[in-house]
């Protein structure tokens, strides 16, 4: 896997259209970055973890974090990029946003190509405003460093539907119940039902952008009914499935919600799109 540092003079902010599986290698940049996805899903992954830009959250990457993206379904996709000491956000992790509204739109506004420099620092001045006051949506899968944790989570994650449980799974790595218990609290500061949830529900917002039926997803990711699913996805994200697969399958073509044209397309930080990995 490529390494590549980048070092701009400037911290840029672009907007871009993306195909299907593209991805962009692990990379890293000396300027903060805000990841908005307004048609698509982006999955963004860190050493620490996961997590995923969507039409209603936006991922934060503080500056000389490694990180490496994937495309899933056609995405059009917002770059606004912070100097290192421009910071409305934490600089210690990734954050998820929750976006909607003015938020949104200043996304949208402040990545136009060719945006005059007297407008765009008045909308960074409010952007950077509203950024202080957003409301954090935490959906993490955070990487296990225990090779014991890693193993378990891999085996749930190969296969969603099939609800394993805490017993078995102890049995299967060969671990005791209660050290893995432990370990689920100590590494990612929640239980394994929860974990186990978020995980679904990461897994489903992927799916859905991808085509998915809600249906068909609930059965993927391990419900035994849609209407559970639905239930769950809504708590989680604040809306429902069918909802958030709506807006995913927005396509550039239609242009944001402002009616702008489509932005460009074009690869985030590299030469061109790359085959999805396997």
């Amino acid at each position: 896997m490529s390494q590549i540092s980048h070092q701009p003079s400037v911290a840029p902010s672009t907007a871009h259209a993306h195909a299907a599986g593209e991805v962009i290698d692990r990379h890293r940049h000396d300027y903060h970055q805000l990841i908005y996805v307004s048609a698509g899903v982006l999955a963004i992954r860190t050493e620490r973890g996961a997590w995923v830009a969507c039409p209603d959250r936006a991922v934060w990457i503080p500056a000389k974090i490694w990180h490496e993206h994937r495309v899933y379904g056609h995405s059009s996709v917002h770059i606004l990029g912070f100097a290192s000491d421009d910071t409305p956000l934490p600089v210690d992790s990734p954050t998820v946003l929750a976006v909607a509204g003015l938020l949104r739109e200043l996304f949208i506004a402040c990545t136009e190509p060719d945006l005059p420099a007297t407008e765009s620092r008045r909308l960074r001045a409010v952007l950077n405003d509203r950024l202080r006051r957003a409301h954090v949506r935490p959906l993490t899968l955070p990487r296990a460093q225990d090779p014991r944790l890693a193993h378990v989570c891999r085996v749930v994650e190969d296969d969603l539907s099939r609800p394993r449980t805490m017993a078995w799974l102890a049995r299967h790595v060969g671990v005791g119940e209660r050290t893995l218990t432990r370990l689920f609290r100590t590494e990612f500061g929640m239980t394994y039902p929860r974990w186990r949830t978020n995980t679904r529900v990461f897994h489903a917002m992927i799916q859905l952008a991808e085509g998915a039926t809600v249906t068909a997803t609930a059965h993927r990711c391990g419900w035994t009914t849609t209407s559970a699913f639905i239930d769950t996805f809504a708590q989680t994200m604040g809306r429902t499935p069918g909802a958030y697969r709506g807006a995913a399958h927005r396509t550039a073509t239609t242009g944001a919600s402002t009616g702008e044209p489509a932005p460009r397309p074009c690869d985030l930080d590299s030469p061109g799109p790359r085959p999805p990995r396997s």
